[in-house]
């Protein structure tokens, strides 16, 4: 397993939310694509990056500022937020990154949730964010009834490669993510499942290596140092991480 650093966008700088909370938000930098530069020239294989205001908005926001980190990096990124529909999967590849993670269009509609999965194969990850256990959509904002492990079964089944699972009310809080759901949405379905909230520590991801995710996307704890420099070198290269 392997960490993937996180670089969450709103209003043009790289910030943190407290468990998925607009109103709790620290600010690390003001220029995101030199802290895409710091965390590529420290090891990383791959960049996780998350359109807050596209969340929100239920659009892309900040297609410049990604195709400016996307054009700086040796290595491949991922994006997340605000993209419901091909159009919007279409301008974030163009843009320059190699997957378009997508939550709520998979969510709520069936139909388009199979075309973009049949249309646009490995690019298109599954997002599925949960608070305690049920999924909620539109930049964590609405709650359904739909129970994560549910979704993660029928995504599979309309032909998803690969999810993306986050424990929002862990989420930004350093206190280790929520190992038990995760093990059970790993054990629902047959495809890797990449893990992200509340990671703190070199013992948080040893905790999601052994529940069998495929990686672990760290966003607060780098920012912060609660993972000291020879951890992050290691678990961005995965060898930390067993």
């Amino acid at each position: 397993m392997y960490v993937i650093p996180a670089i969450d966008l709103r209003g043009g700088r790289c910030v943190r939310l407290f468990q998925g909370r607009f109103s709790l938000e620290t600010v690390y930098a003001n220029n995101p694509v030199e802290v895409a530069r710091r965390w590529a020239e420290a090891g990383a294989m791959r960049l996780h990056v998350v359109d807050l205001d596209g969340a929100r908005e239920g659009k892309p926001m900040h297609l410049d500022a990604i195709r400016a980190i996307c054009a700086a990096m040796s290595i491949p990124v991922q994006v997340g937020g605000g993209m419901r529909t091909p159009e919007a999967i279409e301008q974030i590849l163009a843009a320059g990154a190699d997957r378009a993670i997508v939550g709520t269009a998979l969510t709520a509609d069936e139909e388009a949730a199979r075309e973009f999965l049949s249309r646009f194969g490995e690019a298109v990850v599954a997002g599925i964010d949960a608070r305690e256990g049920m999924v909620a959509t539109r930049g964590w904002e609405e709650m359904t009834d739909i129970k994560a492990t549910d979704l993660a079964r029928r995504l599979e089944g309309f032909g998803a490669r690969r999810i993306v699972y986050t424990d929002i009310l862990h989420d930004g809080t350093l206190e280790g993510h929520n190992v038990a759901a995760l093990r059970e949405l790993v054990d629902a379905v047959g495809v890797p499942v990449i893990a992200a909230g509340g990671i703190g520590g070199r013992e948080h991801l040893e905790a999601i290596a052994a529940a069998g995710a495929e990686a672990a996307i760290v966003g607060r704890a780098l920012y912060t140092g609660d993972l000291p420099p020879e951890v992050v070198a290691e678990a961005f290269a995965g060898r930390a991480v067993k």
